[in-house]
């Protein structure tokens, strides 16, 4: 996600987490990467060439020494072929659920400029996942790409969105304007107007369909 070299680039993300402390979310991080790792036959030194995420990084993170960024995060999962919620997940819940506003996960930008809060339970599995976007004006945020067969559909609720996938010139997405596209390329959405814009992502693909897991 021409327009683009108007804006700065934010790349570092965190997890917002009400109800959990940052130590023990990456406690349980590192949990979550050292079975998965294991489950998959990947000592660190391979699972660091796969991702390129350094192996004392990973060693890191699987102790819960470093808390991983979202963009560290999603290449990990990537490299797994798994979720980015699977690394961070709780145990799931059965029957009707409901997710309180100020219960909800919230993957914020490091420095306020892109909000995506999680309309549902964030450890459940789930074979699409919605989320409430928020941009600042003048914002771009940029995302890697996705495994293949992930989808994502963009909704715009107030103000406009300029959607960027791959080498693609940008789409201009106006309030009340839909976009579908693949998500295994590059992208970025970026907001041109002063005041914020907001809409709902939901993202869908193989792997969640077929093994309930989630893709970010």
């Amino acid at each position: 996600m021409a327009a683009m070299s108007m804006v700065r680039k934010q790349e570092d993300t965190s997890i917002r987490r009400p109800e959990r402390s940052a130590a023990k979310l990456s406690i349980i991080v590192g949990e979550n990467l050292r079975t998965l790792r294991r489950k998959h036959g990947l000592s660190l030194e391979q699972l660091a060439h796969l991702s390129g995420v350094s192996r004392a990084m990973l060693g890191q993170i699987e102790t819960g020494k470093s808390a991983p960024t979202i963009n560290l995060l999603a290449r990990i999962a990537g490299a797994l072929n798994v979720s980015v919620s699977s690394l961070i997940s709780s145990p799931d819940h059965g029957g009707t659920v409901i997710v309180p506003r100020d219960r909800s996960t919230v993957v914020t930008s490091s420095e306020g400029g892109f909000t995506c809060r999680a309309l549902f339970p964030w450890g459940d599995p789930q074979s699409a996942e919605i989320y409430e976007v928020t941009i600042a004006g003048r914002h771009v945020q940029s995302f890697a790409a996705h495994a293949p067969g992930v989808k994502k559909t963009l909704v715009v609720l107030s103000g406009t969105v300029e959607v960027t996938i791959g080498e693609v010139s940008p789409s201009s997405i106006a309030e009340g304007d839909t976009i579908l596209f693949n998500a295994d390329a590059p992208h970025k959405f970026y907001n041109p107007g002063e005041s914020e814009a907001k809409a709902f992502l939901i993202i869908t693909g193989n792997e969640a369909l077929s093994s309930r897991t989630r893709s970010l």
